[in-house]
């Protein structure tokens, strides 16, 4: 019989609507949870195992997982069978099951717990260990695994750099399905990215290859590694600025999010900005900075008129999902579709060519609503016609 194993990091993404652009940490999860944050990532990585729930073949495999929000209880919502791991350590082994409010901080899984797991799941034979989280869990699974095991990543963190991850959840699970049926006989090795995520709290972004996990080759169904800034590209970035800033209406609310393109627009229009996180400009001054998901929405109610300026991040192709979740898909529904400005230069459409940009808001219906053709603004009045899928 064939195995999967299945790991949920619980407080991944935790920070992201919130503004705190990751969760690594004791006092980053008790901050998020003081803001109001929920846990994510077992709601993506519920879509994932409907994917394999729908499968007649699923009763051919069988799923391990780790006890509480570590799997067992989205198997359990999933409503599929698993054997459940003792594969939580410390002092809260068994113990902990929910992350409710701020008391369960100090219970909460850790790096640890994820190690540990991922090395009983291989030592187990598993055919495929499938994991919830981001660039962090994606590291703790490298330590545990290096390339011994097949592994795939459903996207739930902040920040999602590294080239271990399907493009969303939900094509997480059919990639793994396939890869199970033996549909995508081959696997290959894709970059875990390490990111210093006080460094990226403060607008710098410092990344260095951590190492390469084995997976599924689809590349289809895979997410390309983060590409940083070539430097090429500015003319095209300060034409866009400047129509961007001939075209700015003083009676609209606009929801800014973080990249450098943004930030040059911000710059041309003589605002303060936030690189990596998201704000919010009326009638000529700077509103909001650095917001958060609740801010954005209580902005959105109190202006009227929004629209959401983004741009895409390179050699990803996402504009939604990928460090700007607290532009949520609430956010996008009340704003709507047709407010939406995407912008990015020439250079960075060029290398997207012949490919689509992506969402991944984890609203499936969002993702459909976002879905389609739209367009990107790469100089003075001039467009890129990109496809969207979610």
């Amino acid at each position: 019989m064939k195995r999967i194993g299945f790991i949920v990091n619980p407080v991944a993404g935790i920070g992201g609507k919130v503004g705190l652009k990751g969760s690594d940490g004791e006092e980053t999860l008790k901050k998020a949870l003081e803001l109001g944050a929920v846990p994510e990532s077992g709601k993506k990585a519920l879509i994932a195992l409907r994917v394999l729930g729908a499968a007649a073949e699923l009763s051919e495999m069988e799923i391990c997982t780790c006890p509480g929000d570590m799997g067992e209880n989205v198997c359990k919502e999933a409503g599929l069978s698993c054997k459940v791991l003792d594969c939580m350590t410390g002092d809260h082994a068994g113990e902990w099951t929910s992350l409710a409010d701020t008391a369960l901080v100090g219970k909460a899984t850790s790096p640890a717990d994820t190690v540990r797991a991922a090395k009983m799941l291989c030592g187990l034979g598993a055919d495929l260990i499938l994991f919830a989280g981001g660039d962090g869990t994606a590291r703790n699974i490298l330590d545990a695994v290096g390339k011994s095991a097949a592994v795939l990543g459903i996207p739930a963190g902040c920040k999602i750099h590294s080239g271990v991850f399907a493009v969303n959840p939900k094509r997480a699970g059919e990639l793994a399905l396939r890869y199970m049926q033996g549909k995508v006989p081959r696997t290959k090795e894709a970059e875990v990215m390490d990111i210093d995520e006080e460094q990226f709290r403060q607008g710098r972004v410092q990344s260095r290859l951590y190492g390469y996990l084995k997976i599924p080759d689809d590349v289809r169904l895979v997410q390309n590694l983060k590409s940083g800034s070539r430097g090429g590209g500015q003319d095209s970035t300060e034409r866009l600025a400047e129509y961007m800033a001939d075209t700015w209406e003083n009676d609209v609310l606009y929801i800014v999010g973080g990249g450098s393109t943004t930030a040059r627009i911000m710059e041309r229009m003589h605002f303060a900005n936030t690189l990596l996180g998201v704000d919010l400009v009326y009638s000529g001054q700077v509103v909001g900075t650095d917001c958060t998901e609740r801010e954005i929405l209580k902005a959105v109610s109190e202006y009227g008129k929004a629209k959401i300026l983004v741009t895409v991040i390179g050699g990803q192709g996402y504009i939604f999902g990928r460090g700007n979740q607290q532009i949520s898909a609430e956010v996008i529904r009340r704003v709507g579709r047709k407010n939406i400005i995407v912008a990015a230069s020439e250079e960075k459409m060029l290398a997207l060519f012949g490919k689509c940009l992506y969402v991944d808001t984890g609203d499936e219906e969002v993702n459909g609503y976002l879905h389609g053709y739209m367009r990107v603004l790469t100089g003075y009045g001039e467009y890129a016609v990109m496809k969207v899928t979610g």
